[in-house]
């Protein structure tokens, strides 16, 4: 019966991740981890000491994010043990962010097979980067490889926090997460501001990025092309998005990186593969597939893991 009650929230989380990713209806608290960061990043990035105010802005956040949500759950468990497990399941559905990427890649291939116009407008939705020259190959590039990051930012590494420090846990890194996404750019603006951000975002990713190469091509039952994933993992600009994108780069046997247009200025990323083939509707559901077992196994595993200690 403990053992269940371990799994519950877990599970249920993660299954209404996939049967409802996340309902635009629904308040989300990473809409609202962004409000207050972006009224932080108004405020306080100006003038002298950007540095020294990004880096304490950036830890106060992440310290509350978790502070909150371990309060939230201590007051839940005062009230009912089921109204705790509960919010916890709710929690990790939010925390868990598998499912909309999954159809957003999804869209991107159908619109891009329909007009190049709306197939850039389309992967604008889910990368940081400018679309507006990109060719139709680049459109298909760029969904796929950001399926590969979302894989590890978006599910892998929430879970292994969840597993390490518990839901506080796993909120507080989805703080780091969107604090990362949102000033974690080397431009003017953001240089200084984000730096500190920017690196607490790469510790906290540099072993869930390993964990899901290694879940990828586990699953895809190529484990020899862990070389190929350290080889070229290493060569990213990137410490960490370099090892999900060149575990999916091996096993679909094609090329990503190359030049990138972000606010305006051309950022060069190395060649992750070298095999420069087309990207057909056939890798992208290959893609998903692997996506969507190495998710299981991460489910899995932690689970085990749970009940074990």
């Amino acid at each position: 019966m403990v053992h269940g009650l371990v799994l519950l929230p877990l599970l249920a989380g993660w299954l209404l991740d996939r049967l409802l990713g996340d309902p635009p209806r629904l308040p989300h608290p990473v809409v609202l981890f962004g409000r207050i960061i972006a009224c932080c990043e108004r405020a306080f990035n100006r003038g002298r000491y950007r540095r020294a105010k990004g880096a304490l802005i950036a830890l106060c956040l992440v310290l509350s994010a978790g502070l909150v949500t371990y309060g939230l759950l201590q007051g839940a468990a005062s009230i009912s043990p089921g109204l705790k497990l509960l919010l916890e399941a709710i929690l990790i559905f939010y925390c868990l962010a598998g499912t909309t990427l999954v159809g957003e890649v999804k869209e991107v291939f159908r619109a891009v097979d329909i007009s190049l116009d709306a197939g850039r407008k389309q992967v604008a939705r889910i990368v940081g980067r400018d679309t507006q020259s990109l060719s139709a190959q680049e459109v298909r590039t760029a969904a796929l490889e950001t399926l590969a990051e979302n894989l590890s930012d978006g599910v892998i590494a929430p879970l292994f926090w969840y597993l390490l420090l518990g839901v506080p846990g796993m909120v507080a890194y989805k703080m780091v997460n969107t604090l990362d996404s949102m000033i974690g750019y080397r431009n003017v603006r953001y240089k200084q501001f984000g730096c500190f951000a920017a690196r607490l975002d790469d510790v906290a990713n540099y072993l869930p990025a390993r964990l899901t190469a290694l879940l990828m091509v586990l699953v895809a039952g190529r484990p020899g092309l862990l070389k190929f994933v350290f080889r070229y993992g290493r060569q990213h600009a990137s410490p960490n998005s370099g090892y999900p994108e060149a575990a999916l780069a091996g096993i679909l046997d094609c090329r990503f990186g190359g030049p990138h247009d972000y606010f305006g200025e051309e950022v060069w990323k190395p060649y992750i593969g070298s095999h420069l083939r087309p990207l057909t509707t056939e890798d992208m559901c290959r893609a998903v597939a692997i996506n969507r077992r190495a998710e299981q196994w991460m489910v899995i595993i932690v689970g085990l893991l749970l009940v074990a200690f």
